[in-house]
């Protein structure tokens, strides 16, 4: 990296970002966000109040009316000026996200920083694009058509794991479209939030359109949902905590986006290419260090492969170098912090009760032993109701379980609560085409298992949640759909008046 900057200097006034400038936090309660890969502290900073809250949202939805009024087009140059300045900030961005979560910086500055300008790239296209139902006749006297307007301020919340990418996702669809943000990114991973929200700053958008407000959950996270003035509200994170969220924004009859936890299956049939299923589940189950909902966590592979996989990726994983997050060379980092590490740690502690720990398994000595760091791990002889096939562990973890026909396979795979994402790894081009019908997943790869790109949808089936990031899709959660219709007779006395008053002649 180059000249990397100071991070308490940058964040000297505050960790809130409210109508154009940074400011502190007045709950009277602080925050220490802590380098996860050495224990250290980056910084600390005021939490933001209830209070906070509500000038956010006040500065959002004095900043509507201009921007809504805004034309696409209008949009779309400011959108294609943020891509530009994030392309040229885009080396302290992937220091800022290697830092506050410990990923890898080859993961932060080849998929989490370029993803994120793609992705604003790509909104700014679709700024133009918000396009309703053509004009028709569709009653004979009308003319009837279809408009897709901003419907205010959006009150959005972002998880931990991909501080980045998940505020870009938030906030891009929702401005594109023509509404204002306020987003609160998670306690521990703040800094690129409020990096994305200066540089929109940089590139001409105006003040107000995009706020952060770092807070706690229960305090600020539950305010802003149940807020008044905010109109949607859209979560990513635990289905746990989404449900909360449901609650909150069911009662004030708000429109809700949830993206929440996902148990993805990884279904590997006899005919499946071995080397290359294994190589897969390497990359898709240690892909940021497993906290992905989308990572791979349960393969299934057909029983005359089965020992086979499980020797080879436990072979792969075992090349897998854990490390300093900035050296080139680090595949994996640590997890996010010391309490994620545990608890991960406590789900293999407690199948080595019931199942086989193939490898891993491990916090690793010497000069990791400071950092949340933990082996990629392989379990294999778990039953299917157990604790590590059925629950979210999101950490570097896979387990392998042998199925015999097809049929079981696939029954397998949507054996959960949850339906995010999914792949089926066949030669067969009717067996992988049967699997991704019947998978019940928002998304299932084919031989593949992670790639997203920003033109399709990314969202869940069941306790995965509802609703679609990115993509074109993504505007039908922010913005209203209004029909208008025009009379063209010109008729004073119309026929349809005598069905509820006078006669017809």
């Amino acid at each position: 990296m180059g000249n990397r900057f100071q991070v308490k200097d940058r964040f000297a006034d505050g960790a809130q970002y409210i109508d154009g400038r940074l400011r502190s936090g007045t709950s009277g309660q602080s925050h220490t966000v802590i380098a996860p890969a050495t224990g250290d502290e980056v910084l600390t900073y005021e939490l933001a109040s209830t209070a906070d809250v509500d000038e956010a949202v006040a500065a959002a939805r004095r900043a509507f009316p201009g921007w809504s009024g805004a034309t696409p087009g209008e949009r779309s140059d400011a959108l294609h000026r943020l891509a530009a300045v994030l392309a040229e900030q885009a080396e302290d961005f992937a220091y800022a996200e290697s830092l506050q979560c410990g990923k890898p910086i080859k993961l932060s500055t080849e998929f989490d920083v370029p993803g994120t300008i793609d992705n604003t790239a790509f909104f700014a296209g679709a700024a133009r694009h918000l396009q309703g139902q053509a004009a028709a006749e569709y009653s004979g006297d009308h003319t009837s058509y279809v408009r897709r307007e901003a419907i205010g301020v959006v009150g959005s919340i972002a998880p931990w794991n991909y501080p980045l990418q998940m505020a870009a996702w938030k906030i891009l669809p929702a401005i594109a479209a023509g509404n204002t943000v306020v987003l609160k990114p998670a306690e521990l991973t703040p800094l690129t939030s409020l990096m994305f929200a200066q540089a929109a700053k940089d590139a001409g958008l105006p003040d107000g359109v995009i706020n952060i407000v770092t807070g706690a959950g229960r305090e600020a996270g539950e305010h802003l949902v149940g807020h008044p003035d905010v109109v949607m509200t859209s979560f990513t994170g635990s289905t746990a905590v989404g449900k909360r969220v449901a609650e909150i924004a069911t009662a004030t009859v708000k429109r809700l986006h949830l993206e929440l936890g996902g148990k993805a299956p990884f279904l590997v049939f006899d005919d499946a290419d071995l080397e290359a299923a294994a190589h897969g589940a390497v990359a898709a189950s240690l892909i940021n260090t497993g906290q992905d909902c989308t990572a791979a966590t349960r393969a299934y592979v057909q029983r005359p492969l089965h020992d086979a996989f499980v020797a080879r990726v436990a072979e792969l994983m075992e090349s897998v170098r854990l490390g300093d997050p900035f050296a080139p060379t680090t595949d994996l980092g640590p997890l996010v912090s010391h309490a994620q590490r545990d608890r991960v740690a406590g789900f293999v502690d407690r199948a080595r009760g019931y199942a086989t720990v193939v490898t891993g398994g491990e916090i690793p000595a010497g000069d990791l032993a400071g950092g949340a760091y933990y082996r990629p791990t392989l379990i294999a002889g778990a039953a299917q109701d157990s604790e590590v096939v059925q629950s979210e562990i999101f950490g570097p973890v896979l387990v392998v379980l042998p199925f015999d026909t097809d049929d079981e396979g696939i029954a397998l795979a949507n054996d959960t609560p949850y339906g995010l994402a999914a792949s089926a790894w066949s030669r067969d081009l009717y067996r992988a085409n049967r699997a991704t019908r019947e998978i019940k997943a928002g998304c299932v790869w084919v031989n593949d298992h992670i790639p997203i790109i920003s033109e399709m949808p990314h969202g869940g089936y069941k306790a995965s949640g509802f609703g679609k990031d990115m993509s074109a899709y993504s505007f039908e959660e922010y913005t209203q759909v209004k029909h208008v219709m025009y009379d063209n007779t010109a008729v004073a006395e119309k026929d349809w008046h005598r069905t509820i008053f006078g006669d017809r002649p």
